[in-house]
C-alpha cells in the first residue's frame, strides 16, 4: 500500500493535485479502504486474481480493472514512473501471471519512493 500511495502521489502531483488532497479523505482514505476492505470490488478483484482466476471471472467487474491500462498510457505521457500500476495493468489483461510480476517488482534496484 506504501508503494502504491507513492505511485499514486507522485502521478497526482505530475497532474496538478494537491499534496494535502492526495494525503487526506479522498487520497490516501481511499486508497486505504479499497485495499483492506473486502466490500471493495478491487479488493475483491485483487483476490481473485492472487488465487489464479481472470479479471472477468464473477462479480461486478471493479472499476480498477477498466482503468489500469489507461491509468498506465496517462503516466507514460506525463513521464511519471509507476511499476505498480504498469504490472496490475499487465496482470488484468492477462499478460503476465502475478507470480512473475511480484517477482520483477521486487527484482526491481532500490531508490527512493519519491
Amino acid at each position: 500500500t506504501t508503494r502504491g500511495f507513492a505511485e499514486r502521489t507522485r502521478f497526482g502531483l505530475a497532474l496538478g493535485a494537491r499534496a494535502e488532497t492526495l494525503g487526506g479523505l479522498s487520497g490516501l482514505g481511499d486508497l486505504m479502504l479499497t485495499a483492506s476492505s473486502s466490500q471493495s470490488r478491487n479488493f475483491s478483484l485483487g483476490v481473485r486474481l492472487a488465487q489464479g482466476g481472470r479479471a472477468e471471472d464473477g462479480g461486478p467487474l471493479a472499476e480498477g480493472a477498466a482503468t489500469a491500462e489507461a491509468l498506465v498510457m496517462r503516466a507514460r505521457a506525463a513521464k511519471v514512473e509507476m511499476p505498480i500500476a504498469e504490472a496490475v495493468a499487465e496482470i488484468v489483461v492477462g499478460r503476465i501471471g502475478v507470480d512473475a510480476a511480484i517477482g520483477a517488482l521486487l527484482s526491481r534496484p532500490l531508490k527512493s519512493e519519491h
